[in-house]
């Protein structure tokens, strides 16, 4: 479990340490901040764009081959970064090391249901759960004090170190499983990767909006979208091998849990996204006074995976799920008034409910769809609840803040009140519950049986 735990960080690491860099950035390359922003957004589409493709190649070629080509694809693309000579360069680098990200996030849970007991499993999901959070926490904090003695660049040394170190243990720890033939590319689906490819950067860049620099209003990108989607449902329908069976999909508990996964992510996105404008125009605080407030919520997260994945393990994925779900969904009602009450402490306070409900939620939801998951398909599954959690990540990062941006009014941040901050704050957050009680009600109409296939 080591080198998994390893591989989710450095995952995670790829984008929290790199957001402190962009001032840097933006100097050495003497580029606009929206410019810079590349960096970041080229990582985070390459990765939802290729999660699931990276889920199938693990189900055709064997998990571990695949997790040690995504370590060494993302070292030298790490390394690459590193020694950018422009930001075109570097944005590109990113965009490759992306392609190693998503084989980092898509195949651990893969390789954990293969090598740990099923008894434990939702220990083994919990432990995820931190790293993946720590990643989050430490991130900043880690990349501001490499960046601000050794310049940007030791970031991406330290990624492609770490990688490096990884891989080594993987290829000791990661046990080898039965032989299989590499893939041939015929055997591939092709055309459903294109269709699905199309889809998935048109989402991307309707939920990017400005901020992807691309001229098309987003509403048009968003029904064309739709229209690619239904191409992928059609050529999955007639393909051969396809690479997401429909008949998984017609599945309603498999439907159920990629609902609710995205529904979550989205919430908790906001967040991340919303949560630093109350701070700073309706608290008023400073930066520094922000950034350490923020940090609440992925410590939480770091101390609660592991209880998370314990109580999966000994009360059952619905029963933790359903209980996560209620936690989460109490968390957020806590998040729209306690900070309006009680300052900074409501909102550290509601952050220590909410955050350790979406670790219950995440490690029973994933224990329970990779519990029933056939040997040759826990590599697609997994890559398709990393594809929801993106896109949940993606739609929180534009609806959210977008309804946030609604309440505040014409006026915009500059000219509202604290106290119009912080009632814009609470009605974006009640949407907020309001999408965890929808999880919710999945929760209770559909999950039912998967507790069975669990015990």
């Amino acid at each position: 479990m080591s080198a998994l735990a390893g591989a989710t960080l450095l995952a995670s690491l790829g984008v929290s340490i790199v957001t402190v860099a962009l001032p840097a950035l933006a100097r050495a390359f003497s580029a606009p901040v929206s410019s810079v922003q590349g960096v970041v957004l080229a990582y985070l589409v390459s990765v939802t764009v290729t999660i699931t493709l990276a889920g199938k190649l693990g189900d055709l070629i064997g998990h571990r081959r695949a997790l040690m080509g995504g370590l060494m694809l993302f070292t030298l693309a790490s390394l690459s970064c590193a020694v950018a000579p422009t930001l075109g360069v570097l944005i590109a680098g990113r965009a490759i090391q992306g392609l190693g990200g998503a084989m980092l996030l898509a195949l651990p849970l893969s390789i954990a249901r293969e090598v740990v007991a099923k008894e434990r499993l939702g220990s083994a999901m919990g432990l995820i759960g931190t790293v993946s959070a720590l990643g989050t926490a430490l991130g900043p904090s880690l990349g501001g004090m490499l960046i601000g003695e050794l310049g940007w660049r030791a970031a991406f040394v330290m990624l492609a170190v770490l990688s490096a170190s990884t891989w080594g243990l993987a290829a000791w720890a990661i046990p080898s499983a039965a032989p299989r033939p590499i893939a041939s590319a015929k055997s591939l689906d092709w055309l459903g990767a294109a269709t699905l490819t199309t889809t998935l950067v048109l989402y991307a860049l309707a939920t990017l909006g400005g901020k992807s620099g691309f001229a098309m209003d987003a509403r048009l990108l968003l029904a064309l979208a739709v229209v690619a989607l239904g191409i992928f449902i059609y050529v999955e329908s007639r393909a051969p091998s396809p690479l997401v069976p429909m008949a998984l999909l017609r599945d309603s508990m498999t439907r159920a849990s990629l609902a609710m996964n995205l529904l979550v992510s989205t919430v908790m996105m906001s967040t991340l996204v919303v949560g630093p404008f109350f701070l700073a125009y309706g608290l008023g605080l400073g930066e520094a006074e922000t950034g350490l407030v923020m940090a609440a919520g992925p410590l939480v997260a770091a101390f609660s995976g592991i209880p998370a994945g314990r109580m999966t393990d000994r009360f059952g994925a619905q029963k933790t799920l359903v209980f996560g779900l209620v936690q989460t969904t109490a968390g957020l009602v806590c998040l729209a008034y306690a900070p309006r009450a009680l300052g900074v402490a409501g909102y550290v306070l509601a952050l220590m409910v909410l955050t350790p409900g979406f670790q219950l939620f995440l490690a029973a939801n994933n224990t329970a769809v990779m519990s029933g998951a056939e040997e040759s398909q826990r590599g697609m599954l997994s890559g398709l609840l990393g594809l929801s959690r993106n896109l949940g990540f993606m739609t929180g990062a534009s609806v959210m803040s977008g309804l946030f941006a609604h309440f505040i009014g014409a006026h915009g941040l500059g000219g509202a009140s604290s106290d119009e901050v912080a009632m814009a704050f609470t009605m974006t957050f009640l949407g907020a519950v309001g999408l965890g009680v929808m999880a919710m009600l999945l929760a209770l109409s559909k999950l039912g049986k998967r507790e069975e296939s669990y015990l």
